[in-house]
């Protein structure tokens, strides 16, 4: 089946997740990824484990970012090797990379430099805190994006309560919609080309694009100079809106209006609640959020969880238990729309990912190559993207260049 994006030839420089999963998005929805991997061990998340696909030397990590894509492994740093990059590049339509700003300009690989040889390239630059500003040279993992930008401030339990403190979230959610941020641009760069066939760089970057996701602490301080406090599994705005227990497990309950908390009231068995002036408005609600949350917990402590989900899927609450990685697996809902897959890996052995979470008609993702070893793919790419022949092919391997 032909994708969205097919014919599109994408040059791959980054490593770890943002720029990874950004090139990855491109691949599943048909484009040509090269992904191009330092000699030796290729990407750095190919070592951050433990655990490690069995029988091979990739972490798990790696094989979540890196279907549909080939592997070439280039020295760029040398001359040989920044020339045979001009060549992939004269012939490519996209260059991620998400190396600190300037340094692809010192091997004659900045955006000046390749526009010079494609000018229809769109070239994007991932990094830390973009590409101008006092914070440019700086490194810029998740976690630093996550604490500069508030998100651990109003992530974690209160001052006071057990385990208080500012926390960061279990994954690295800077990373990822970095990586979201950054395809959405290529997108729209390659809508502006085909109306005037001009390409252009682009500049995403952890700190500004976590930001933006602050969308409610920061206006809160921003419009009404007020910080969001920090408030658990609580809403800070919204009550009931959190986290519960059954007679045997945890599970969630969100409830943003009104109408809902009649709907709730009444699948809980106390119709009198949603009567009652300190809790008939969502912000009495909020004032009145202890005496409220005591009746629930007390409440809902005496039955099971899959009970009370039953009647508040009736009542049409927002609800959902509390899930590992196994009990996800396990869900009827993720194989009945077949949220994981399987792919082939290069050391003979199928993974198992989840899928693209994007759902197209008339061109949905696929997958056409499986997790590529380092280098893997040189030969094949150096003659597609390049042009190269055999001969310069070996040349450069016997250089030390590829």
């Amino acid at each position: 089946m032909v994708g969205a994006l097919d014919g599109l030839r994408v040059i791959d420089l980054t490593r770890v997740v943002a720029g990874p999963l950004c090139a990855q998005m491109l691949g599943d929805l048909g484009a040509d990824i090269a992904k191009v991997e330092r000699r030796g061990d290729g990407d750095d998340l190919r070592a951050l484990g433990p655990p490690f696909v069995p029988g091979a030397e990739d972490s798990t990590y790696f094989v979540t970012l890196n279907r549909n894509k080939r592997s070439v492994s280039v020295d760029f740093a040398k001359p040989e090797g920044a020339a045979i990059l001009k060549r992939m590049v004269a012939n490519a339509d996209v260059l991620i990379e998400n190396f600190r700003p300037g340094t692809l300009a010192r091997y004659g690989l900045g955006y000046e430099d390749l526009r010079a040889v494609n000018p229809r390239l769109i070239y994007c630059s991932v990094s830390g805190f973009g590409q101008s500003g006092p914070y440019a040279e700086r490194s810029g993992y998740d976690f630093v994006a996550q604490a500069m930008t508030g998100l651990m401030e109003v992530t974690g339990e209160a001052d006071g309560a057990p385990g208080g403190g500012p926390q960061r979230v279990g994954v690295p959610v800077a990373d990822m919609f970095t990586g979201f941020a950054a395809a959405v641009s290529i997108l729209a760069a390659l809508r502006h080309r085909d109306a005037t066939g001009e390409g252009q760089s682009i500049d995403v970057n952890l700190f500004e694009t976590m930001a933006s996701l602050m969308q409610a602490p920061m206006s809160s301080w921003l419009n009404a100079g007020r910080i969001f406090p920090r408030s658990g599994n609580d809403s800070p705005v919204a009550v009931p809106y959190g986290v519960f227990q059954a007679s045997d497990a945890k599970f969630v309950i969100g409830v943003l209006n009104d109408r809902e908390f009649v709907r709730l009231a009444e699948a809980l068995g106390h119709p009198e609640w949603s009567d009652d002036p300190r809790f008939k408005r969502a912000r009495d609600r909020s004032e009145h959020r202890a005496a409220l949350l005591d009746r629930m917990n007390t409440l809902l402590r005496t039955r099971p969880r899959a009970e009370w989900l039953a009647r508040l899927e009736v009542a049409k609450i927002t609800s959902g238990p509390i899930n590992t990685a196994k009990d996800f697996e396990a869900d009827p809902h993720v194989a009945a729309r077949e949220t994981i897959i399987e792919i082939p890996h290069h050391a003979g052995r199928n993974v198992r990912v989840v899928a693209s979470p994007l759902h197209l008609s008339a061109t949905p993702p696929t997958v056409r190559h499986g997790i590529p070893a380092p280098g893997g793919d040189t030969d094949a790419v150096l003659a597609e993207f390049a042009g190269m022949t055999g001969d310069e092919i070996a040349a450069a391997r016997q250089a030390g260049v590829i």
